[in-house]
């Protein structure tokens, strides 16, 4: 399947989105100043909202390295392939 360019370039840009996002996420998590993510400010017993969100965070964290991955693979494609579009 040949991916186009512009194809290749969203699905670039969305896997470093998501990248970002998640792991800054991920940070405000662990600093978490609501009282939600561990039951006391110590981080020592978190909570089951920590562990769902963490494993939402990973998940979403390696999709993201996936689709990025597809968009740099396209790009480099259409990089040696003649302009066909």
């Amino acid at each position: 399947m040949k991916l186009s360019r512009r194809t290749s370039w969203f699905l670039t840009a969305f896997g470093v989105w998501s990248v970002i996002i998640w792991t800054t996420f991920v940070k405000n998590l662990w600093k978490d100043s609501g009282g939600q993510a561990f039951t006391n400010g110590d981080h020592s017993q978190p909570t089951a909202f920590f562990w769902i969100h963490l494993l939402l965070a990973i998940t979403s964290f390696l999709l993201g390295i996936a689709v990025g991955t597809i968009g740099i693979r396209g790009l480099r494609a259409t990089r040696r392939a003649p302009a066909a579009d």
